[in-house]
């Protein structure tokens, strides 16, 4: 049976795991400062909110990675090691499952769909503004259907 500051110990170290973003938190730690042994505190975290640890850490992680991804210009590999991930493929996988398409195809399609990204021609293309943007040919994709 779980007391009530036992669940308020819980509830603390979830909204520590939610908000570490780019820091790792361990789990020994948040079950001492629950008064549990790591494996209880596990399974009872797991009991009380339907996850482990872990899961609601990664899924912060990732949270944290769509975060970057929209608004900075790191490479998803620099994104991925950054937070943590052991490497590039365990990260795309992780956040495909998670979000439903790839860290690259989501930044694309994120940047395509803001407004301040888009130029007159870019609405009517459906291809964002960048510097280097041939206008030129851009009336002749809109009209090709590309």
């Amino acid at each position: 049976m779980l007391d009530r500051d036992g669940l308020e110990a819980l509830c603390r170290a979830r909204a520590r795991l939610r908000a570490a973003g780019d820091e790792r938190v361990r789990i020994r730690r948040l079950a001492a400062e629950s008064g549990l042994s790591p494996h209880h505190f596990i399974r009872r975290f797991k009991a009380v909110f339907g996850d482990t640890p872990h899961q609601v850490a990664v899924r912060a992680r990732l949270e944290r990675a769509k975060e970057l991804l929209l608004d900075s210009e790191e490479s998803v590999t620099g994104i991925s090691l950054r937070l943590g991930f052991a490497s590039l493929g365990t990260f795309s996988a992780r956040f495909a499952r998670e979000v439903g398409m790839s860290p690259s195809r989501f930044r694309r399609l994120a940047v395509r769909s803001r407004p301040e990204a888009m130029s007159c021609l870019g609405l009517m293309t459906g291809e964002p503004l960048r510097p280097e943007s041939n206008f030129e040919e851009a009336p002749a994709r809109a009209i090709r259907g590309h």
